[in-house]
């Protein structure tokens, strides 16, 4: 294992240029560890480009890529992957399972290397979906996994990929610590394009109605699934406790805080203080009807749970899309609201 210089850590983030890593490389830093960065798009259109970090683009589905990258660090976060919102998800399975590539390289390149700690970051897209029918769900426990019936694709290849990291674990030692997250949100990410998740779609559709660029607001379905969303200073905050924490197992990393779409944009529209004229594309992708995060494990084991309440994480997040909506930084096609 590479020397500790007092309590600084080397640490690698991949996808450090989307959302999450982002805002991940950034608390690191605040903390003084020596950070490595990697990300496959071109630095510019990183979200988040940490001054005192290790930069690098770099396609990690590369075996040699991924060697490269994890060459010299102590702890690894493993946030890369091809993926999106719903209707990313379920036009794009073939572009998800293809990220099975990073994730093995990845792992792989860690082990070689002596990595002591590797976090994978997986999805509540593993949950049975026969578990997930009504909007009244009951909260989704981790045991919820098994018989597997995960959301075709991107669900299969983040079990797949948990599973590698636990037989990674048992063989070869390395302490691999798996998070799954459930529906992370806030500012410095993707509200545009396609890829958006529904916190962000419907932040940049009512700041477009607030700013007077349209007047209707779209909802993908009824509008009565239902979700909980983490506002991505608790996902930060979960994430680092997971990795150097002692629980092996994979773990529910979201907010409780169960919530209808609807209900959603009606939190959105409050605080641009407007209200929307809605419609309904009930032929869009949704993905289940309901899910939310059973918190119980994760609190027994860190004695926390994510809390930042959606109104609070809602109110920074759509600051930040009206003011890159206001200043040009939003495609000029037709947008849909998730």
């Amino acid at each position: 294992m590479v020397a500790r210089k007092g309590d600084i850590m080397r640490i690698l983030v991949t996808g450090a240029g989307g959302f999450i890593g982002g805002h991940l490389t950034g608390a690191l830093i605040a903390d003084g560890h020596e950070v490595r960065a990697v990300d496959a798009k071109p630095l510019e259109e990183w979200y988040q480009v940490h001054e005192g970090a290790d930069s690098r683009v770099g396609d990690l589905s590369l075996l040699e890529t991924a060697r490269s990258s994890v060459e010299g660090v102590e702890h690894v976060y493993n946030l890369a992957a091809d993926m999106g919102g719903m209707g990313f998800i379920e036009n794009n399975r073939a572009l998800c399972m293809l990220s099975v590539l990073t994730s093995t390289h990845v792992l792989l390149a860690a082990q070689e290397a002596g990595v002591d700690r590797y976090f994978y970051s997986s999805s509540a897209c593993v949950y049975a979906a026969e578990k997930q029918t009504d909007s009244d769900v009951k909260p989704l426990r981790e045991s919820d996994a098994y018989p597997a019936e995960p959301e075709d694709g991107y669900g299969w290849e983040k079990l797949f990929s948990e599973r590698m990291a636990r037989h990674f674990r048992e063989d070869f030692g390395i302490k691999t610590r798996t998070a799954r997250y459930h529906n992370v949100y806030g500012p410095n990410g993707t509200f545009d394009g396609g890829r958006e998740k529904a916190p962000a779609a419907v932040c940049r559709k009512v700041a477009l109605i607030a700013q007077g660029e349209t007047d209707t607001l779209e909802i993908w379905g009824d509008g009565e699934q239902t979700r909980s969303f983490m506002y991505v200073d608790d996902c930060v905050r979960g994430t680092r406790e997971v990795l150097n924490g002692e629980f092996a197992n994979p773990v529910n990393l979201g907010s409780s805080e169960l919530v209808t779409i609807n209900q959603l944009a009606d939190i959105v529209e409050d605080i641009a203080g407007i209200k929307a004229k809605r419609t309904y594309k009930l032929d869009a992708p949704q993905g289940v009807r309901g899910r939310n995060s059973d918190n119980t494990l994760f609190h027994s084991v860190y004695g926390w749970e994510p809390s930042i309440t959606l109104r609070d994480g809602l109110e920074k997040t759509y600051a930040w899309i009206y003011d890159q909506i206001a200043s040009g930084k939003h495609t000029t096609e037709p947008l849909k609201a998730k």
